[in-house]
């Protein structure tokens, strides 16, 4: 999105020669012409459909970054007596449960201990699809604006 314009002014000052006669014809001359542009930048800030996207972009950017560490941390068979650990898995099962027995297959488990959360990348690949969806509908909010990320 341009969030900031520039106003341009023309100022045009038109001066004519005098004609003089020249043997059998007459011919005129061309009229002179000074243009003069002048340009204003004026940054008046992002308009409100621009800061909402930028919000929706980055709540939605927050929701993928923890699933992204859930499915890490589980394959890696990260301590869950770890305080980080334990709160990126605490807060990224409530955005994972409704994707949840969407497949019949939620989890792949090795002899390890390493587990692929099948229903956290689906969930992340469905916060996608909803960030997308909910993106498009505020683009189509804004008429008048090219909102660009």
């Amino acid at each position: 999105m341009v969030d900031d314009y520039e106003r341009i002014t023309t100022h045009e000052t038109t001066t004519e020669r005098p004609v003089a006669p020249r043997r059998a014809t007459v011919v005129e001359q061309p009229v002179e012409s000074d243009t003069v542009v002048e340009r204003e930048h004026v940054d008046s800030g992002p308009s409100a459909m621009t800061v909402l996207y930028r919000v929706v972009g980055l709540v939605f950017g927050l929701i993928q970054a923890v699933i992204v560490l859930r499915i890490v941390f589980l394959l890696l068979v990260a301590n869950r007596d770890n305080g980080l650990v334990n709160a990126i898995l605490a807060i990224s099962e409530p955005l994972v449960e409704p994707f949840r027995g969407m497949f019949r297959l939620d989890r792949v488990s090795a002899h390890s201990g390493s587990v692929l959360d099948v229903a956290a990348v689906v969930a992340l690949i469905g916060w996608t699809l909803i960030e997308m969806l909910v993106l498009a509908v505020i683009r189509l909010g804004s008429r008048n604006e090219h909102v660009v990320a």
